[in-house]
């Protein structure tokens, strides 16, 4: 017994397989994740200021409501303003400020980085050290090029192997054919020379196979030549001697036409040309085109990036909430938010109409902005959904906490008997409406594969704006007054699948 414990301990020791010095060895611990609770505890870029409780049976409650009353008119809460720029290029709003940027994001989730996916981090990102998500993007989307031409490369290769074994089939069998030939033809001329031999009993048969063989190879290079000048394979010259398919004892090896795959031009510039500015070159399979930009990367200390903001969400900010200056590109005047309106409602459209055009109650700002501030002061956080094919994404608190629930499709209605009063007017609208069932059934079929409801919001567009016969100027027009005029119905449409919802 004593004997076996002993070699245990030792193979322990020798091996190195001791718990506790394992167990000593410095563990890489996992990041913490931030507080997002306490991040965007706030749902809007403002300040509440809430009242205390109201205790009816106690007395001190209504002298804490009432200074907190007094301390509001004595000296009241300063409102906090943001500046962001209008840019005509992009039609929408960049806000540069860091600081401005990182409150319209932690309060409400506005916007999204110039060179980020969603959230502006692209500065946090350089100062880390590690590899970034828009980095793994770059890298897998380099993985997929070159999976694509290795796959291109094998294909060439499969189709030039079979090319090569169809012709080496051919020439097998041209061989043959032609081998066959000139037996016959070698037999038959035997056999004229013997009976002529016999018959004029001079030896002339030989001098005429001279004259028949120089003549057969002069044919064959010939019909040489003519291959490799026109490239098309014609069948060879009757000859009359084994020589017309041998020359110096070699067999001529005959010309074959080879096909080559051609890809559309833009297959070719986006994914096999190397060359192109879209593809940057691989210089060394070992390192990629993330790892030759790093000390670029690291060199950049300011940050690049601006936040942006589309229409809808500046004008909520400006009107909505009172919170956002908006400037002009060409001017350092602060835009009312009239001024605001006119301006977006040209800007909705590509390209942007001129002011010459009036503007239509149904213009595609208004539908989405009364949308945009329905679900807003519902409490929902409102994202673009264009890359679910749809307008709007709802989020329940936003998309650092869970993924949107809702995908929202707005769906213009003309229920006023305004719009059916022509037959022209009729027509159009029913152009305007007209949606296939192909349509709805591809929309909703993507949502739920992502787990998303389809939501149709139907949005009663209302007759043009007209005091006094005269349509009424952006200047004087209340915006409360106009928007008032929109009424919003919600659908809820859901997939329906028999092995699933047979209750």
């Amino acid at each position: 017994m004593a004997s076996s414990s002993t070699v245990s301990t030792m193979n322990k020791t020798s091996t190195g397989t001791d718990p506790k010095a394992s167990s000593s060895k410095p563990q890489q611990k996992r990041p913490r994740r931030p507080n997002y609770n306490y991040i965007h505890r706030n749902l809007l870029p403002i300040e509440v200021h809430p009242l205390p409780v109201l205790i009816p049976h106690n007395p001190l409650s209504l002298v804490a409501i009432a200074l907190s009353y007094l301390t509001q008119i004595l000296a009241p809460p300063r409102r906090p303003t943001y500046k962001g720029y209008f840019s005509s290029a992009t039609s929408s709003i960049h806000v540069t400020d860091a600081g401005t940027i990182r409150k319209l994001w932690e309060m409400g989730f506005f916007g999204r980085g110039s060179l980020s996916r969603s959230e502006p981090t692209w500065m946090d990102n350089r100062k880390k050290q590690g590899v970034t998500a828009e980095e793994n993007t770059a890298q897998r989307r380099q993985q997929r090029r070159q999976l694509k031409q290795e796959r291109a490369r094998k294909e060439q290769e499969e189709i030039e192997q079979k090319l090569a074994e169809e012709s080496r089939t051919k020439d097998k069998v041209g061989e043959v054919l032609s081998e066959n030939v000139l037996k016959t033809n070698a037999r038959d001329l035997n056999d004229i020379g013997s009976v002529l031999d016999s018959a004029n009993g001079t030896p002339t048969l030989e001098n005429q196979e001279d004259k028949e063989n120089n003549s057969s190879i002069h044919g064959f290079h010939e019909w040489k030549n003519a291959i490799e000048a026109n490239g098309i394979p014609t069948p060879p010259p009757t000859s009359t001697s084994s020589e017309a398919s041998h020359t110096d004892g070699r067999p001529v090896k005959r010309l074959q036409r080879t096909k080559t795959v051609r890809f559309s031009p833009t297959i070719e510039a986006r994914e096999f040309d190397l060359s192109s500015p879209v593809i940057s070159p691989i210089k060394n399979p070992g390192t990629t085109a993330m790892e030759e930009t790093q000390p670029e990367a690291e060199a950049v200390q300011e940050n690049q990036e601006h936040l942006n903001l589309s229409l809808e969400e500046a004008f909520f900010l400006s009107y909505g909430l009172g919170v956002l200056d908006i400037y002009c590109d060409d001017s350092d005047a602060v835009l009312p938010p009239s001024s605001q309106l006119s301006l977006f409602r040209r800007h909705c459209y590509s390209p942007p109409r001129s002011l010459s055009v009036p503007a239509g109650p149904d213009d595609p700002f208004m539908l989405s902005y009364a949308v945009y501030h329905h679900y807003r002061s519902l409490g929902w956080v409102v994202r673009s959904g264009v890359k679910f094919s749809t307008d709007y994404l709802l989020y329940n608190r936003g998309p650092a906490f869970s993924h949107a629930e809702f995908a929202v499709v707005i769906v213009p209605s003309y229920t006023h008997p305004h719009w059916r009063d022509s037959p022209e007017s009729t027509k159009s609208i029913e152009q305007k409406t007209k949606k296939s069932w192909w349509w709805l059934h591809g929309v909703n079929r993507v949502q739920a594969n992502v787990h998303k409801q389809l939501v149709l919001c139907y949005v009663d567009v209302p007759p043009p704006f007209v005091v006094g016969g005269d349509d009424k100027s952006s200047r004087d027009i209340d915006i409360g007054l106009l928007l008032s005029r929109y009424k919003i119905r919600d659908v809820n449409v859901r997939r329906w699948t028999p092995n699933r919802s047979r209750d």
